[in-house]
């Protein structure tokens, strides 16, 4: 008995080195994952709720980023036929509103005020809408701004002066607008990260194609046209001068 008690104590104590061993290594025992954590729920106030419903009410879509981000999108995807501050009043109650999406509305210059407290912007659509220079200026306010469409409307070169001071600016679409490539040129000195892009202005020339004078080819074509009528006649002229030839030779022949 005394033998087989030593002889486990030595295995146990065998085994016992081979665990310190691989501890030693790096090696342990598997743990188990931790569950996911989840998003953490967002309470809205009275004032933030009914600004929600006064906007589904006419016509918005509000909607928060994503089940992990309750940050809020709000987006007038459906033309909205008398366009004022009733549709834009209810955003300033919104808390984290991020992306505003007011494409093809008829939102002026006088609108555009309903939108410069809304700091936390980072996206915004306004293209399409009947925005000046003088809208623009009422963004200055909007020091989250990355992205800012603008295309189809009468924005210039002075409007983007006004865009100047946005330094998180990133994309900024200006197709179909009276945006030079210098006035894009010059934001780009001021803000090196945004690209101002100017659709197919910003592309380079078609090569010309040589066109011909449509006189010339026409008196060409008339040259033409009357060459081969005199060459006709004249071959008219050459059958009928045989044919009487012909016919002087049969009345010679009948008088012999």
């Amino acid at each position: 008995m005394k033998i087989q008690a030593i002889r486990s104590l030595v295995a146990t104590g065998f085994l016992g080195a081979i665990g310190l061993a691989w501890v030693g290594q790096g090696f342990s025992a598997p743990q188990e994952k931790e569950a996911p954590k989840e998003a953490a729920k967002v309470t809205r106030s009275a004032d933030e709720l009914a600004a929600i419903e006064s906007l589904r009410k006419q016509g918005a879509l509000v909607l928060e980023l994503a089940q992990t981000d309750p940050r809020l999108e709000v987006s007038y995807l459906q033309q909205v036929e008398k366009f004022g501050d009733t549709q834009l009043a209810p955003l300033k109650s919104l808390k984290g509103l991020v992306r505003l999406n007011l494409r093809g509305q008829g939102v002026t210059d006088d609108l555009v005020r309903n939108i410069a407290p809304l700091t936390d912007l980072t996206h915004l659509h306004l293209e399409k809408t009947k925005i000046t220079d003088k809208g623009l200026s009422s963004l200055k306010g909007l020091k989250n701004l990355e992205y800012l469409n603008v295309y189809g409307t009468a924005v210039t070169d002075a409007g983007l002066k006004e865009l100047e001071g946005l330094k998180n600016l990133k994309q900024l679409y200006v197709w179909q607008t009276k945006v030079t490539k210098e006035g894009a040129a010059n934001l780009k000195k001021v803000n090196a990260k945004v690209d101002v892009n100017r659709g197919l202005d910003d592309l380079p020339p078609l090569p010309k194609v040589e066109e011909k004078a449509p006189a010339k080819e026409m008196k060409k074509e008339a040259k033409k046209v009357e060459g081969k009528k005199k060459g006709d006649e004249a071959k008219k002229a050459d059958v009928k001068k045989a044919e009487i030839k012909k016919e002087e030779a049969k009345k010679d022949d009948s008088k012999k």
